[in-house]
């Protein structure tokens, strides 16, 4: 073999030894990245199962601590009701004083119109410019004096009209002030009248006053507050009928307890025993507390022994109708009764033994008592407060009315309780829905009013579900809603439940209710509430009060923002549709503004004053042809409309449609009536490429 080719397999040789090197050296990084990502993924699956085992740790954990959190709501509700009594006797007693309404108005507050308009300042009014020479120096001053002349004199008419309009709101504010004080002087008369019959012995008179003072008492969830009494003057003895709370005051569950292997809750069942016991307990302390809460209220001395007799709502079980199964009796004599030191008597045996009552031995089985008399025995007039009669809830008592409120969310399957009366952080019903799902703690506050609740009330119920950590607000009011209220409400959790739904709430839910004689007024009259008594709001140019609809939008194109007020699809009339040529409905109702800064377009409207057959306002958006003849809605983008209230505050904005090429003229949307009075937004949409005169044809106008 020659050297040559030795050579040619030496270096063959060694290529083939330089392959099996790479070769193993692959296998050996396969083998190494294989077992690193085996590692990898025990290390993920480790870490995943460790994952998993905190997270049910915790979830038993949070499921361990629900329960027992309603473990220790079932005990507080027991230690509640076993201490009611006691705490009925450390609350202050009703006077005659907490009847009263101190004689204050709010003061006058012209707001933005005590603020005098401020002059031009002549060392801003400098030349500018001129050209070359004297000549043009000379006109540069005249013009720089012309302009501080037009500024001085639009600035003096403006602080004229300024003064006028004070003038104006202070001789609004002086009728208000007085219409208030008069309202408050006529309700303290009716008062002293009240009073004057407790002392006289009058019956109505003693009724009236003593359900007002079991109505002004504190009493927790659950515990009705109905009542039917009369007055006997000769034997000076109050009768009523009262109604006691039912058997399931009392939970039925002792405690609650979470199961990990079926990962659910299991309550503890109380004895039925234990049950039975604590509600006897309950009815005798709730007797005793009503002839407490009596006895203590009588500063003139008009009751010389109390009957009180206690019923639930149940069947007759011999006639299989409604009927009021009374549970307990008892007659008590003053001086009897102010022997008792309450707050340590077994309420059980101070009821039976102390005072010589009855108390129904199985209250649970509706084992009924007779009862000793009766206030249809008493002769006379009899007075019932929160039965089937149907009261006038402007005419309601404060108290009951909030009763009523809270006694509606219990008929609609939730727990309610009113608060106390101060210190409530402005909340009237303390509401609790048990749904697992949409369910969870309400805020309400309540609104005895006969004007339109302002937008201001409903951001204040916002600022309270939102400090006590709510799920929701509801505002009920006697009254309505304006639109500026319900933007603000729109996609928030709060409900709004004006006079007409509430009456309507009531009927369905058993319960009743009027809103007077008539239907509530539209015009601004002070509230009825005497806690919520508001002065007159500062007037607009012209003197009228209303809502401003600032319109905004992006984009160049020019645009006409006009109003159609409308019954259904068809306008009033000519002069309801404004426009650049008919500024202002014939009534001033609705009206264009120019210059509101820093709206594009601006109308006012009194929403509260629109013709009663008026049910909706119609807004429409159309391209001005002089402006730009050829341009279409394309540019009409990001469109929005700023909702501000009389104060000048803002209260939301609405979206509405953006334009489409082509189209010139667009519906933007409408405030529609609602049955209660209220206005609600619709959004548009629609849009025409015939410009304003083919949209407003649709509405009914015909165009020349």
């Amino acid at each position: 073999m020659s050297r040559r080719s030795n050579g040619l397999v030496a270096v063959w040789a060694e290529a083939q030894r330089q392959q099996q090197r790479r070769q193993e050296a692959q296998r050996r990084a396969g083998e190494q990245a294989r077992r690193d990502q085996e590692r990898q993924q025990r290390d993920t699956e480790r870490a995943m199962a460790r994952m998993q085992r905190e997270r049910q740790a915790a979830y038993r954990r949070q499921r361990e601590a629900d329960a027992r959190r309603r473990t220790e709501e079932l005990e507080a509700r027991m230690a509640e009701l076993s201490g009611l009594l006691a705490d009925g006797c450390r609350a202050l007693a009703f006077t005659p004083a907490a009847l009263r309404r101190p004689e204050h108005v709010e003061p006058f507050a012209p707001g933005r119109l005590a603020v005098p308009v401020p002059m031009p300042d002549p060392s801003a009014y400098q030349p500018q410019g001129g050209g070359w020479g004297l000549g043009g120096g000379r006109r540069a001053q005249e013009e720089a004096r012309a302009r501080y002349e037009h500024d001085w004199h639009a600035a003096q008419a403006a602080e004229a009209q300024r003064l006028r309009q004070l003038e104006d709101y202070r001789r609004q504010y002086d009728q208000w002030a007085a219409g208030q004080l008069a309202e408050i002087r006529s309700h303290n008369a009716a008062v002293e009248d009240l009073l004057r019959g407790l002392r006289d012995g009058d019956p109505e008179a003693v009724v009236e006053y003593f359900s007002a003072a079991l109505y002004a008492t504190g009493r927790p969830q659950g515990f009705p507050r109905r009542v039917r009494a009369a007055y006997d003057p000769a034997a000076r003895q109050l009768v009523l009928d009262w109604e006691l709370p039912g058997f399931d005051i009392v939970p039925e569950a002792k405690a609650v307890r979470y199961m990990y292997a079926a990962d659910q809750d299991k309550d503890v069942a109380r004895p039925v025993t234990q049950r039975r016991t604590a509600y006897r307990d309950v009815l005798a302390q709730s007797v005793l507390l009503v002839l407490h809460d009596l006895f203590a209220a009588d500063t003139s001395g008009a009751l010389d022994s109390v009957t009180v007799n206690g019923f639930v709502d149940d069947v007759d079980p011999a006639t299989g109708r409604p009927a009021q199964i009374f549970l307990a009796t008892v007659s008590a004599p003053r001086t009897a009764f102010e022997q008792l030191h309450l707050a340590q008597v077994s309420a059980v045996e101070c009821l039976t033994d102390g005072l010589r009552g009855q108390l129904s031995a199985r209250p649970d089985q509706r084992a009924a008592v007779r009862p000793v008399r009766q206030p249809g025995d008493v002769g006379g007039g009899v007075v019932t407060h929160g039965g089937e009669d149907e009261p006038d809830l402007f005419a309601m008592d404060p108290i009951a009315f909030e009763g009523l409120v809270a006694e509606l969310f219990r008929a609609m399957g939730m727990q309610a309780v009113t608060t106390q009366r101060s210190g409530d952080g402005g909340v009237d019903v303390d509401a609790l829905d048990p749904d697992p799902i949409r369910g969870g703690k309400i805020i309400v506050q309540v609104k005895r009013y006969r004007n339109t609740v302002p937008p201001s009330a409903v951001r204040d119920l916002f600022g309270t579900v939102q400090s006590e950590g709510a799920n929701k607000g509801v505002l009920v009011t006697t009254s309505r809603f304006g639109p500026g209220a319900h933007a603000f409400a729109n996609g928030k959790p709060l409900t709004l439940v004006g006079g007409p739904e509430l009456v309507d709430l009531l009927a369905r839910h058993g319960l009743r209710g009027r809103l007077g004689n008539a239907a509530v007024p539209a015009q601004r009259p002070a509230p009825a509430e005497e806690s919520a008594e508001r002065t007159p709001e500062p007037p607009e140019e012209d003197g009228a009060a209303g809502n401003i609809l600032g319109m905004n939008w992006s984009g160049s194109v020019a645009l006409d923002v006009c109003a159609l007020v409308c019954q259904g699809n068809r306008v009033l009339s000519d002069d309801h549709f404004v426009f650049y040529n008919n500024p202002r409905t014939p009534d001033g109702t609705v009206r264009m503004l120019s210059g509101f800064a820093p709206d594009r377009a601006a109308m006012q409207v009194v929403f509260e004053a629109l013709p009663a057959t008026a049910d909706r306002l119609v807004l429409v958006a159309a391209i001005d042809p002089e402006a730009d003849p050829h341009a279409d809605l394309s540019g009409f983008t990001d469109a929005r409309i700023r909702l501000v209230d009389e104060s000048g505050t803002e209260q939301g904005q609405l979206e509405v449609s953006d334009g489409r090429p082509g189209e010139t003229a667009l519906v933007l949307g409408s405030f529609r009536r609602r049955a209660n009075g209220d206005w609600d937004f619709v959004i548009g949409g629609k849009g025409y490429e015939g410009g304003l005169e083919a949209l407003v044809q649709e509405y009914g106008i015909e165009v020349a």
